[in-house]
């Protein structure tokens, strides 16, 4: 794998072996599916990893596992309600557990993982009932509907969103039109804003991600109706793509970068990069290219670097595809074990692929030379025909299953810690920028460069000079 791809993929990575980092909602810190761990495994034993404890006994659900602050969080339908657990993260006992509305759905179980900031978690049912609750002690600061509060209208197969909480409010999506996008105030769960999205139709099944695309700070998200973006000011309209929409179901959470968006759908459809740009006071979006080689029904898909990884709508069979063009460049057809809907994680330049069949795969993600399946193992009996992505926080990976929570040690104690990093001279691809600096990181695509007199500032990676490439390749 191309270790420069590996920076691109991270939001901050620090010159350093395995980093402890949280994972406090759904998909990560920043919502892309990529983890910021290094110093992990690059393959596993014949049996997998090592089992560190198996714990839980969170009932049953589809929700994926938040984890901040030495806690785990999760949702799970459990003696006919459905609850809201939070777990000690050495060893997965449980510390405490509140109930958030009525069990089941069209499938039985909970859908939405929850989001942790600061003191306080949010969940969300999958009959809309939307809490807000103290970590330290369980206890409900308040709560909502977003059916009977706001009209909204979620879909046959329910709430399924994991909230987004920015600044100090909290966006969601009751749908329906009356407030089919709402940003509610965190500590209080008053209206900041409600917009009826044009066309938005039924909530469907993804979440909400945050773009500064064209110098406007926006939320975005995948409805029934297609993918849209809302001012994240005052929820203002601002674009639509429809093509996606009239759907079985949307369920993919879109991927900003810069000012584009990459969204995708399964059931046929197919994924699509969008352009956003300034225009006449608000902002316009254009297609780059729509391709049905992209679909994805809700395995998910991560952005490394210049490249998307998913699973073939729900087939289990992964793909690789240059984010800017839409080209695939690998698929697989053929090789390694697995089968069924496939959930992607990235870390540490493996793509952490957990099949529906219970077999978790971990795969080279370097777009050259095809699908490679390092390693495999079968997950125990209990996870099987599960759909919660997998979470890699603190150099351990965490798999949630029915009434189950598996932790898993994938780090590399052979991999020592990388060197300190040392003042060199950095260039850019025209020999015209100079500046001796040390690398201190890389944030979203950019090195993160300290001169001697200890200013910071920030230059593309694809702006560097190929000796600078090869030195962060080397790392």
């Amino acid at each position: 794998m191309n270790k420069l791809l590996c920076l691109l993929a991270c939001g901050f990575l620090s010159l350093s072996s395995v980093q402890g980092t949280d994972w406090p909602q759904w998909r990560g810190s920043d919502r892309s599916g990529v983890s910021q761990e290094t110093g992990l495994l690059k393959s596993w034993p014949s049996g997998g990893p090592k089992l560190l404890w198996e714990g839980g006994a969170v009932g049953e659900g589809f929700s994926s596992l938040a984890i901040a602050n030495g806690r785990i969080f999760t949702m799970g339908d459990k003696n006919g309600q459905s609850h809201l657990f939070c777990l000690n993260g050495k060893g997965g006992a449980i510390l405490w557990s509140l109930k958030v509305g009525k069990s089941g759905g069209n499938y039985a179980g909970t859908r939405c993982t929850p989001t942790v900031d600061g003191d306080l978690v949010f969940a969300l049912g999958q009959f809309g009932d939307l809490v807000c609750v103290d970590i330290a002690s369980g206890r409900e600061r308040w709560s909502k509907n977003l059916a009977s509060d706001f009209g909204g209208k979620s879909g046959g197969w329910n709430y399924s969103e994991s909230v987004l909480v920015d600044g100090n409010n909290l966006i969601c999506s009751p749908g329906g039109s009356q407030a089919t996008a709402l940003a509610l105030n965190k500590r209080t769960g008053s209206t900041v804003w409600k917009t009826a999205l044009p066309g938005g139709g039924e909530s469907h099944y993804s979440s909400w991600v945050i773009s500064n695309g064209a110098g406007v700070k926006q939320y975005v998200r995948l409805f029934a109706g297609g993918t849209f973006g809302v001012a994240a000011a005052n929820g203002k309209f601002l674009w639509k793509y429809d093509k996606l929409g009239k759907n079985t179901a949307n369920i993919p959470t879109p991927i900003p970068f810069g000012d584009y968006v990459f969204t995708a759908a399964g059931y046929g459809k197919g994924g699509a990069l969008l352009k956003l740009s300034r225009r006449s006071g608000g902002v316009a979006v254009e297609a780059v290219y729509f391709s049905r080689e992209l679909k994805n029904k809700h395995g998910g898909i991560v952005k490394v670097g210049n490249y998307v990884y998913g699973d073939f709508d729900d087939r289990g069979s992964p793909w690789c595809a240059d984010v800017r063009t839409g080209q695939v460049k690998w698929r697989r057809d053929g090789g390694g074990q697995g089968s069924g809907s496939a959930c992607v994680t990235y870390a540490d330049g493996r793509l952490y692929f957990r099949y529906q069949d219970g077999i978790m795969g971990l795969v080279d993600a370097s777009p050259q030379g095809g699908f490679r399946q390092f390693s495999s193992f079968r997950i125990p009996d209990g996870m099987k025909k599960s759909w919660s992505h997998p979470v890699v926080s603190g150099g351990l990976l965490y798999l949630r299953g029915k009434d189950k929570i598996l932790c898993y040690d994938v780090r590399d104690s052979n991999r020592p810690a990388a060197p300190a990093s040392a003042m060199r001279l950095w260039t850019d691809s025209t020999g015209r920028f100079k500046v001796e600096a040390r690398l201190k990181g890389v944030n979203k695509g950019k090195a993160i460069l300290e001169k001697r007199d200890g200013s910071v500032f920030e230059i593309s990676l694809d702006r560097l000079s190929s000796a600078d490439q090869a030195y962060l390749r080397s790392l």
